[in-house]
This record gives structure tokens, C-alpha cells and sequence, in this order.
């Protein structure tokens, strides 16, 4: 009867284990469904060269019941289908590091190293491989940095983020921006 109680207890815990697991394979599996319906929504645009310094237009539809005066003094009332303008956007250079395998990497196997490894930085891949993710610090502090883009593939070339979602800019203050003063009322 004493040699029971142990045997229970772990198949207890060998339950909550694969209950746990089973989740987590949920929560995955929606989040691939979820991603699969953003990404297919809308067609690709490819630059034609990718170089830096080209540029493709990308159509900007303004919300509805928006009415908008151009140089000349005339309204336009849009609707909401229509293209309002094109915003030229610069191509970025990608050489297949993807965003979204990064960000899993980092997520699921960021405490041995398998993101840092994967966007070429080896030795600080090996690293948190020898000292387990920094004791679980570095790993988290990877996945903020890696989810944010700021630490991005070794190479100097962007992510490759197959749907129109967020992508971050870095903003700067140069000699070719300045602060408007603000006018209180």
C-alpha cells in the first residue's frame, strides 16, 4: 500500500505532463491557423531588383467618409475602396531569415541557444547552450529583443514577414528632423 502512493502520485503527474502538453500543442496549432489566415489575405508585392535604395508603391486606401482637399481646392470623398495615394516603400535586403521561425526558436528552444544559432551568431549561440539559456535570464531577455526586431540575423539583412502586419522602423533625430513646438490654447 506505501509503494503505492509514489506510483500514483507520478502517474498523476505524468497526466498533468501530457494535459500540459496537449495545450501547448493546441495554443500552437491555432496560433500557425491564425497566422496561415493573415498572411493569406492580401497578394504579395515584390520588388522587382532587391537592392537597397529601390522602391515599390504600395496602395493606401483611406477609411471611409473621409474627405480630403488636394493643392488645387478640390474635395475628394472616399469610401474606403478606393486608393487614396501610393506610399513608396524601400525594399529591404532579405536573405531567408524568417520572423516567424526566429521568434519560436527563441520562444521554445531559447534557453539552449537555438535562436542565436539560427540567425548566425554561433558563439553566442554556444554561449547560452553552456550556461542554459544565462539561468533563464538571457533566454527571455532574447525573445523581448528578437519579438521587438532589434536583434535581428547576423548579416545585416531584415526578417522575411510574409503578411502586411507590424514591422518596426527604428526613428532616430537627425539634422533632418525637428520638433514642432506645441501651441496650448
Amino acid at each position: 500500500m506505501v509503494a503505492a502512493r509514489p506510483r500514483r502520485r507520478l502517474l498523476l503527474l505524468r497526466r498533468r505532463q501530457a494535459a500540459a502538453a496537449a495545450r501547448l500543442l493546441g495554443i500552437l496549432w491555432l496560433a500557425c491557423v491564425a497566422a496561415e489566415g493573415v498572411a493569406g489575405g492580401e497578394p504579395p508585392l515584390k520588388c522587382d531588383e532587391l537592392r537597397l535604395g529601390s522602391q515599390i508603391l504600395v496602395p493606401c486606401h483611406p477609411a471611409p467618409n473621409i474627405t480630403c482637399k488636394d493643392h488645387s481646392g478640390n474635395e475628394n470623398n472616399f469610401t474606403g475602396k478606393e486608393v487614396g495615394f501610393y506610399k513608396p516603400i524601400a525594399c529591404r535586403n532579405v536573405n531567408g531569415y524568417s520572423y516567424k521561425v526566429a521568434v519560436a526558436l527563441s520562444l521554445f528552444l531559447g534557453w539552449l541557444g537555438a535562436d542565436r544559432f539560427y540567425l548566425g551568431y554561433p558563439a553566442l549561440g554556444l554561449l547560452k547552450f553552456c550556461t542554459v539559456g544565462f539561468c533563464g535570464i538571457g533566454s527571455l531577455i532574447d525573445f523581448i529583443l528578437i519579438s521587438m526586431q532589434i536583434v535581428g540575423p547576423s548579416d545585416g539583412s531584415s526578417y522575411i514577414i510574409d503578411y502586411y502586419g507590424a514591422r518596426l522602423t527604428r526613428l532616430s533625430i537627425t539634422n533632418e528632423t525637428f520638433r514642432k513646438t506645441q501651441m496650448y490654447p
